[in-house]
This record gives structure tokens, C-alpha cells and sequence, in this order.
């Protein structure tokens, strides 16, 4: 594909959705054709989002009804869905449905957990809900594109920003056969992981100069992460998983622990990690202790180590709301289309953020 392939953005007005559109219209080989929010159609996109009014003057928001008929207009259209859970399994089934009427093929990549699941009755045990749409669930891959370097599957569900950062320093682990397969992980997240809605875990006072823990060993990506780290490394394991409110806005840090299967030094513990992540671009291994700053806004993830002989710990940084989220997705969304898998998305963290 030479020219410009239009881009439909699903569920407008969320932090995931804004960096979904300030990628886009950076984007060489992608042109918005249109963000959809059903709660704002007709509003200027640049009220939601009055730092990229720069780059979107004189946009508006269009109904996701018209997004789904503007897709079924192209070919093949670049659709990214920021929809929330149990919303977008249903809104991409009748876009898709409509799409094929119309003899157009739309690569789709859904950032909700709605297509992450292969088993639907895990998903309906973890979520508390049937799948809205079972029979479209066979037509997505969900995976961390440095595990998996093409989609079997027309559409991709990309993992969520906790299971991004911990997947990245447990998968190798696993797949190397490095350690046994009990892994425990201590991760914290910026207040932009609970999304654009205030509540008492995002609400400026409660959570400035605070750090808690959250649903310790309860939490609902525990059960996705077991599922994808199986598909990535082919072994199956056991993740204790305690996730943390941290007080800054975006990124996640995650430490992941585990007993080796053999003595292993803290070098050879490295170079490990940088063998298995050879010619991933966006995966750095370090010699030093990763920090979120050096990664916050960009869709780079820095992972580094430390061994002792009987234990190993893999520590790694990314930002959730682009390599967890709208990044990722987009890495994903060129892979599909045929571009190159870094178009787009090779701007570095601007640091001191």
C-alpha cells in the first residue's frame, strides 16, 4: 500500500483515544477519516483534547454510527477501537458485519479485553459477563507484538499496560527455561490507567505523594497474563500479581521475581534478556535499573536485571497509555496493513516529564 490508508478511531473522548489521535495525525502512512464518541457527536474534538487543538482545528466528532458506515466506505480502512470493555465486542461485531456488506475488508485492532480471551468462559468468569459476540472471537489474536511476529488472525486485540510491562519480563523467562514457573510480580501504574473518569483512586488528593496496593492477587489481568505468557513462552505458569496506584499520571513499573532453574548471574541474566529481544526496536535492555522517565510518551519499553544464583528479578518500564495501549495497538495496526512496524511510533520520551 502506497498511499495513505484511512483511520477510524473508536471511543473518542478517553486518555487511550487521545494518544490513539495524536499518533494518527503524526502518522506517514495513515490519515484520520474519523474519531466517533456517541456522547459528543458534532463537538470539536480539540474540547476533549485542547493540547492537540494545534493539530485537529475544525475537527468534529461524528456519531458511532457514522464511523461504522465510513469504514464500510474504504476498501480497507485502519479501524482502532478505544471503546470500554463489554461495550466493544459489540459495536466491532456490527462493524464488521456492516463492512463485509459492503465488500470492505477493515483491519481492526481492539484495544478493550473484549477479544483478548481465546477461552470465553474465562472471559466470562473474569469479567461477569457472557461475550457479545462469540462467533467474531475466533477472528482476533491477542499478543505483545514482540511475541508474535504476525497475526494468524485478520484483527488484534492488544494485551492491557500491566500485561504489556509484565509479559515483556516474564515471557523470556519462561521461554528460555530459565526459572521455575512461579512468578511473582509487584507492578504500579500512573492515575491515567483508571481512565478519564474521576474516582477516589485517581482524585488528585488521595493519590498525590501515595503509593497502595489493589486487588492483591485478585486482580483481573492475573488471569490474562497466565493465558498469553502459556501462548508466548509454551509453559505454563503461576503469577502472583499485586498491582500498585502510584502518584504520577502516566507509566508503569513493574518488578517481576522468580527462582532460577540453575545458577545464573546477574550478566548472563542480561544478556539473556538481550538475546531474546535481538531486533526488537522497541525493547531496550539495559545494564542499569530502568526508569519511567526515560520511556513516559513514547513506545519504548526498558527492561534490565539482577541475579543472584537462586533468584532472578526483571524489572521494566513502559508507558501504559502508548506502548500499553494506543502504541502497541498502533505497532499492531501497521503490522496488519503491511507497513513498517515502527512507522510512526520511533519519536523518543521526552524526558523530565
Amino acid at each position: 500500500m502506497s498511499a495513505r490508508a484511512p483511520a477510524i478511531i473508536l471511543g473518542g473522548t478517553g486518555y487511550v483515544a487521545g494518544e490513539l489521535l495524536r499518533l494518527v495525525l503524526g502518522h506517514p502512512r495513515l490519515a484520520l477519516d474519523a474519531i466517533a464518541s456517541d456522547s459528543q457527536p458534532g463537538e470539536p474534538v480539540a474540547k476533549a483534547f485542547p493540547h492537540l487543538a494545534a493539530a485537529c482545528d475544525g475537527l468534529q466528532y461524528v456519531s458511532l454510527d457514522q464511523a461504522i458506515e465510513r469504514a464500510a466506505m474504504h476498501p480497507r480502512a485502519a479501524v482502532l477501537a478505544a471503546a470500554p470493555h463489554g461495550v466493544s465486542h459489540r459495536l466491532l461485531d456490527g462493524l464488521l458485519t456492516r463492512a463485509a456488506a459492503a465488500g470492505a475488508r477493515p483491519a481492526v485492532v481492539d484495544i478493550s479485553a473484549d477479544f483478548r480471551y481465546a477461552d470465553l468462559d474465562e472471559y466470562a468468569r473474569v469479567y461477569k459477563h457472557a461475550h457479545g459476540a462469540p462467533a467474531r472471537a475466533r477472528e482476533f489474536t491477542c499478543a505483545v507484538p514482540e511475541h508474535l511476529d504476525r497475526s494468524p488472525t485478520p484483527h488484534v486485540a492488544h494485551p492491557g499496560c500491566f500485561c504489556t510491562a509484565t509479559l515483556l519480563a516474564s515471557v523470556p523467562l519462561l521461554a528460555l527455561d530459565l526459572v521455575e514457573p512461579q512468578v511473582y510480580v509487584s507492578a504500579i501504574t500512573g492515575s491515567t490507567g483508571a481512565g478519564r473518569s474521576p474516582i477516589a483512586g485517581t482524585h488528585h488528593p488521595q493519590r498525590h505523594s501515595d503509593l497502595y496496593s489493589y486487588n492483591a492477587l485478585t486482580h483481573r489481568h492475573a488471569a490474562e497474563i497466565t493465558a498469553l505468557a502459556r501462548a508466548a513462552s509454551g509453559k505454563d505458569g503461576y503469577f502472583a500479581f499485586v498491582p500498585h496506584s502510584g502518584p504520577f499520571a502516566r507509566g508503569i513499573h513493574a518488578t517481576v521475581q522468580a527462582r532460577l532453574k540453575k545458577p545464573l548471574d546477574t550478566a548472563a541474566a542480561i544478556a539473556a534478556l538481550r538475546g531474546f529481544y535481538a531486533n526488537r526496536r522497541f525493547v531496550r535492555v539495559l545494564d542499569e535499573a530502568p526508569r519511567m522517565k526515560d520511556v513516559v510518551a513514547s513506545n519504548y519499553a526498558h527492561l534490565s536485571a539482577v541475579a543472584d544464583g537462586r533468584t532472578v528479578v526483571v524489572m521494566s518500564v513502559i508507558d501504559n497509555l502508548v506502548k500499553g495501549a494506543a502504541g502497541g495497538a498502533l505497532q499492531w495496526m501497521n503490522r496488519l496493513l503491511g507497513f513498517d512496524e515502527t512507522d510512526g511510533l520511533v519519536a523518543p520520551a521526552p524526558g523530565w516529564t
